[in-house]
């Protein structure tokens, strides 16, 4: 089952890192890492950029509207994703429990909506092959 882990971060707390440290605490990120994907759990994971070149879209009184920012008026921001494989969500729970990221802010892990993920799948099976 896949799993989609979102890793916050409080921006003003990674900035005030010494270089040394924060180089340290990616190479320990990426050693774990390199553990999940041996272990056949790393499906892929994508790093955001910082919250403050981010825009939040919703619709209000049928319009959509942009907002600069993240949604949430909070310190910590959404600073990456991880797919992961995992049994379930208590195994989820267990290998991230482990991730060094989560020394930097808190990891959402939630269940990958299969069903909207196959309608996806899909769709780009369809455009492709109509390109």
């Amino acid at each position: 089952m896949k799993y989609v882990c979102l890793g916050f971060i409080d921006e003003s707390k990674w900035a005030t890192l010494p270089q040394a440290e924060a180089q340290r605490m990616m190479e320990e990120c990426f050693a774990y890492d390199d553990e999940l994907r041996r272990g056949g759990h790393f499906i892929g994971g994508e790093a955001l950029d910082s919250a403050r070149n981010a825009v939040t879209l919703r619709t209000k009184n049928g319009q959509v509207e942009v907002t600069d920012g993240p949604f949430a008026e909070t310190k910590e921001t959404l600073g990456g994703i991880l797919l992961l494989e995992a049994r379930d969500l208590n195994h989820a729970i267990s290998l991230m429990s482990k991730h060094p990221g989560v020394k930097m802010g808190p990891f959402e892990i939630r269940p990958a909506d299969e069903t909207v993920n196959q309608l996806i799948a899909e769709r780009n099976a369809r455009v492709a092959k109509n390109a």
